[in-house]
């Protein structure tokens, strides 16, 4: 029998690899004549400026309902993905926003779709950063085409705003090159992370939809497609509204895996892999298999000889109405400002638990079942070089277990800087 050819999806994560003998040779150099600016400007639309509502006096939220609604989506964008600090850069200024991104670059665009509400019309919005504003760049209802792209998610029946992720893909590109795919979807994932968080700070529910037509996501945002691509749509459940408080939807649906494809010259891979993986515009949803959420997936490396911590904790208590929260979020950005200090295991431990332990946090209002694709795609090993109380070695994170397990017994510092 003929071998079968790998996936798209393979071939990508393979010849995107980086190898301590090649990497040197493949790299082009950043060409800083050529670096992309990080927002996005539209020469027409009407502009509902923000800021006002950050700061607003307790007293003018206890009397007016509408800067309360305003105060709560202004808050849920700029924990989201707002500027948070400047830095001075090769002769100009570096905005740094809530959401970490890989080199700074901020590839991702965020896109607010309203179904038409008594103070935002229907339309499309494009969060503006530099401002703290949203842009309506499209003032016409799109909300049904919305549902059909999304094969008439039933989140999107009973919201009244969306969201809409995007990747501006040379902004990444422009460093890493086809890599820059990898660094897409890890920036995503930090907005995602963001979105989820800010909406526990200000009553939104975000419901994570992965399953749409590309193309129609694309059309319907006016961008294009060779440059932008559509990466995550969220259905903004209002909390505030019993008839928004929804049960779980289908986060992920599959496209079709392609095995056939032409010898993809450098520079080129990242796009073709974007639109190989797409769920095509033929695609109706009786073709699409019915796919459940999934949770994380069997604990592994249970050896008799293997070492096992317990890493249950107390949660962390983030503060009246989660104030410790915001300031964390607010906080932490992209900025590599490392101590070189060894961390406790208790902060270890207390990471762990925030991270894969969510239900442990629902006294203090977060989400008990936040939104993923597929947990049994993930699997966390930490190497420990510096963790008070806890031996070096490579271990393993057992979420149902919520122990560690050690894997490798061996001091990795020298290995981790010199492949990192």
């Amino acid at each position: 029998m003929p071998e079968l050819r790998q996936s798209i999806a393979y071939h990508y994560h393979e010849r995107t690899k980086y190898d301590p003998e090649t990497i040197s040779s493949k790299s082009q150099g950043i060409d800083w004549a050529t670096q992309p600016v990080p927002f996005k400007e539209y020469k027409i639309g009407t502009t509902y400026d923000l800021k006002p509502y950050i700061e607003a006096e307790s007293e003018e939220l206890a009397n007016n309902p509408d800067t309360v609604w305003w105060q709560r989506l202004s808050r849920l964008l700029f924990c989201s993905y707002g500027i948070t600090a400047s830095m001075p850069s090769m002769g100009s200024g570096v905005y740094l926003r809530a959401s970490p991104s890989a080199g700074g670059l901020y590839p991702a665009e965020v896109y607010l779709i309203s179904r038409g509400t008594r103070l935002l019309p229907p339309g499309l919005y494009n969060y503006q950063p530099l401002t703290h504003s949203l842009i309506h760049f499209w003032d016409s209802d799109v909300w049904q085409s919305l549902q059909k792209a999304c094969f008439w998610h039933p989140v999107l029946e009973s919201t009244q705003l969306a969201i809409a992720l995007t990747a501006v893909f040379y902004r990444s590109a422009w460093r890493y090159q086809d890599r820059a795919y990898r660094r897409i979807c890890l920036d995503t994932g930090h907005l995602l992370g963001n979105i989820e968080l800010a909406g526990v700070l200000t009553d939104y529910r975000p419901h994570l939809i992965g399953g749409f037509v590309d193309a129609a996501v694309n059309e319907l945002l006016y961008i294009a497609p060779e440059q932008e691509g559509a990466i995550a749509v969220l259905g903004l459940a209002d909390l505030l509204d019993v008839k928004q408080n929804l049960p779980l939807g289908i986060t992920a649906l599959p496209s079709v895996t392609q095995t056939t494809y032409p010898q993809i010259p450098d520079g080129q891979l990242l796009r073709y892999f974007h639109q190989a993986t797409q769920i095509q515009s033929a695609t109706t949803g009786k073709d699409l298999p019915v796919i459940k959420p999934e949770r994380f997936q069997e604990d592994k490396y249970n050896f008799p000889f293997c070492l096992k911590i317990p890493t249950q904790t107390i949660p962390i208590d983030w503060g009246e109405n989660h104030q410790r929260l915001e300031t964390t979020i607010l906080k932490r950005r992209s900025t590599r400002a490392y101590s070189g200090e060894n961390l406790s295991f208790d902060e270890l431990k207390a990471l762990l638990d925030f991270t894969y332990q969510p239900q442990n946090y629902i006294e203090q209002d977060f989400d008990q079942k936040p939104d993923y694709f597929n947990l049994k795609l993930i699997e966390t090993f930490i190497a420990v070089s510096g963790v008070q109380g806890l031996e070096a070695g490579c271990y393993y994170y057992a979420p149902k277990a919520q122990e560690l397990r050690q894997i490798r017994f061996k001091k990795f510092r020298q290995e981790l800087h010199f492949l990192c």
